[in-house]
């Protein structure tokens, strides 16, 4: 076993080996960046190394001097987690000419199955079954749209070096080809520094299906069963879970087996996932009549493995270390056993209900539920993260930021407990995709296993946009939170006192509110003994509460809510066991001023860079009409114009670096003239 390693990555993965580093009794060194000075992975290792900027290009991805920070410090092999250089052949070379071992597959493997276009080819030969598609080295675009047109609409393009979801496109019909092509291929150079794409048959009612592949240098292989990561956006995971539900014992054996080859194909050492795509010829009932087809080998620990940990018992990170300083595996395939159901929730800082728009910020609130974390027994709830309270989110990374993993008896008992520690998970200072999560455990296909990469779509009316608390609750807390924050501020005086007392009459106070970026208002009576009416919304009745340990305790008009709140400006965040919801508690005398914001402005959601414009100065355009490209944690990002008008300037150019809110360029009324 190695003494002393690096991890050359960050947040939560670079958290995850240093726990099991520190089991091991092995030293550990951290590389970090400028944004990530202050960062938990920084304080999780023994020491700690300053590589570059902020941007990954000026850190993580300069393997020189994470090469030279190894040796500096004496590390003896480097852990690249999974993004950044994990699966960088060249990286891979420059470890072993420098004398260091990379912990992953050879170089070899890692050029192999890097290329999805190669990869295939190899797969063909070694037995494994294809989707019908193109996977040759001409990148003609005017051959590519052939090729599309024979293999017949929808199709994928994919980015050959790609993989995390970047670099891919759907295409529907033939005149979308082109634009869905040039947005893939600048996706792709962006993202991996090659434009190459392959194109392949878009499967009906598909399932994700991957499995998890363990080789060491002695020869063996085995595979730790599959994880079913069908629950997608923009074809990036959000739900993983292990095993995948209706999995035939047949059909698990005939993958295994698949993927096994696949890897002895290539030679593989580590760990590695053969990814699948099923398709479910029978539909959703029908497991029996699931083909499944080669889709791409990931050459590194998946984010999804902590699903496999959980139903093995096994820590996959110790595997690595184990198999990286020239141990066999530690256990045959006949030794392995499928031990109960465990699902993964990722959580990420994006607004699911603005088409998943990234989001950056402090994490002014951060509470979870009671957790272990980087364990690998099967324990009932797992957070890995690699954030703390107070920590920001920034622009130049992905928008993860924690791992919630639950294991139950039964996929039943594994739902609930899911369910309930998402109840249990509390952020406030960014959008997040909790409570989106939430809409997804509950939802018919997910509950009933009616899985496929469409599930989102196809759920789009019970996941998006809900309510489940509601204007007049949330405002009844509101008022109640603020009455109670009054309260304590009270003295002995009896004029400090603000509970709306009077010799005579009847007291009110009005409470003006934003809930859904929607202006509301809420009237609170004081009647004589010291009771409450409120009317909010469409609710009138009577207001009670009190305030325990666990939060708040309300009663309104005959609905209970147990909730806890938090305050931030003129928000209040209120997270109960029903759902979640935010409303602004406005100060009429701090908004007098306030005017609206002039029309025909193009802004940019989030920091980021301006990846190109689609209109010119002079252009008239229409609202909706897509006008700039940009790029935020690693994705693009489509920005249609607010309104019609004409294009009078551009205020950027591709390539600039922008903050939220900078205005891209200016639009004139098309009332007015040009």
């Amino acid at each position: 076993m190695f003494d002393k390693i690096l991890i050359a990555n960050r947040g939560e993965i670079a958290c995850r080996v240093a726990a099991t580093a520190r089991r091991l009794a092995v030293k550990t060194v951290a590389v970090y960046s400028d944004a990530d000075a202050t960062a938990k992975h920084v304080a999780a290792c023994d020491e700690a190394v300053h590589i570059g900027g902020s941007a990954p290009k000026d850190s993580y991805l300069r393997w020189e001097k994470i090469i030279e920070a190894a040796r500096a410090t004496g590390a003896q092999a480097i852990h690249p987690g999974y993004g950044f250089l994990s699966e960088n052949e060249d990286f891979a070379k420059a470890c072993a000419e420098a004398g260091l071992v990379f912990i992953g597959p050879p170089p070899a493997a890692l050029l192999a199955m890097g290329l999805k276009a190669e990869s295939k080819q190899l797969m063909e030969k070694a037995g494994v079954p294809l989707v019908p598609g193109y996977h040759g080295a001409d990148q003609d675009p005017a051959l590519l749209k052939r090729e599309a047109d024979r293999i017949g609409y929808p199709v994928l393009i994919k980015a050959s070096a790609g993989g995390g979801g970047k670099g891919m496109r759907a295409v529907d019909k033939a005149e979308d080809f082109d634009a869905a092509l040039a947005s893939c291929k600048r996706e792709a150079i962006n993202s991996f520094g090659d434009d190459a794409v392959l194109v392949e048959k878009y499967v009906q009612r598909p399932r994700h299906i991957e499995i998890q592949v363990f080789g060491d240098t002695h020869g063996n292989c085995v595979y730790l069963f599959e994880r079913d990561c069908s629950v997608q956006r923009r074809h990036q995971k959000v739900l993983e879970e292990a095993p995948a539900p209706g999995m035939t014992e047949a059909l698990r054996q005939a993958m295994g087996q698949a993927a096994v080859n696949a890897a002895r194909a290539v030679d593989y050492v580590g760990a590695g996932t053969v990814e699948f795509i099923v398709e479910q010829t029978g539909g959703y009932d029908r497991p029996d009549q699931m083909k499944f087809y080669f889709m791409e080998m990931n050459t590194r620990l998946q984010v999804e493995h902590p699903v496999s940990e959980a139903i093995t018992g096994l820590d996959l990170v110790e595997w690595q270390l184990r198999v990286a300083s020239g141990e066999p595996l530690p256990l045959r395939q006949e030794d392995l056993r499928i031990h109960g159901h465990a699902i993964e929730a990722r959580i990420c800082a994006e607004n699911p209900d603005n088409n998943f728009l990234p989001s950056t910020g402090t994490l002014h609130v951060y509470r979870k539920p009671p957790a272990t974390a980087f364990e690998r027994a099967p324990n009932a709830v797992r957070i890995d993260d690699g954030v703390r309270e107070g920590d920001a989110i920034s622009p130049f990374y992905d928008s993860m930021i924690a791992k919630l993993i639950v294991h139950g008896a039964n996929r039943a008992e594994a739902l609930a407990r899911l369910d309930e520690a998402l109840a249990q998970v509390h952020i406030v200072g960014l959008a997040t995709n909790v409570q989106f999560l939430r809409h997804v455990v509950r939802s018919p296909s997910f509950a009933q296993a009616k899985l496929d990469t469409a599930l989102i779509q196809r759920e789009s009316a019970v996941l998006f946009h809900q309510q489940p608390v509601g204007l007049p609750l949330a405002a009844a807390a509101a008022v109640a939170r603020t009455l109670l924050d009054e309260r304590a501020q009270e003295g002995a005086d009896p004029f400090s006192r603000r509970d709306g007392w009077r010799s005579h009459g009847v007291s009110q106070r009005g409470f003006d509110l934003s809930f859904n970026g929607e202006p509301a208002q809420a009237t609170l009576t004081y009647g004589r003994g010291g009771t409450l009416r409120l009317s909010a919304g469409a609710l009138t009745g009577a207001l009670q509460f009190q305030q325990l340990a666990g939060g708040l305790d309300l009663h309104f008009a005959g609905e209970r809510l147990l909730a806890q709140t938090y305050r931030h400006g003129e928000a209040l965040h209120v997270f109960a066991g029903r759902g979640a919801a935010e409303l602004l508690v406005l100060d009429p005398m701090a908004h007098a001023g306030d005017v609206q914001p002039e029309g025909g402005r193009l802004t940019a959601p989030m920091p980021g860079k301006v990846v190109s414009f689609a209109v010119k100065a002079g252009d008239t355009v229409t609202k909706g009409q897509p006008l700039a490209v940009m790029e935020a944690m690693k994705m693009e990002h489509t920005i249609a114009a607010p309104e019609g008008g004409v294009v009078e300037e551009l205020l950027y150019a591709p390539g600039d670096q922008v903050t939220e809110g900078a205005e891209l360029l200016r639009l004139a009324s098309a009332k007015q003239p040009a």
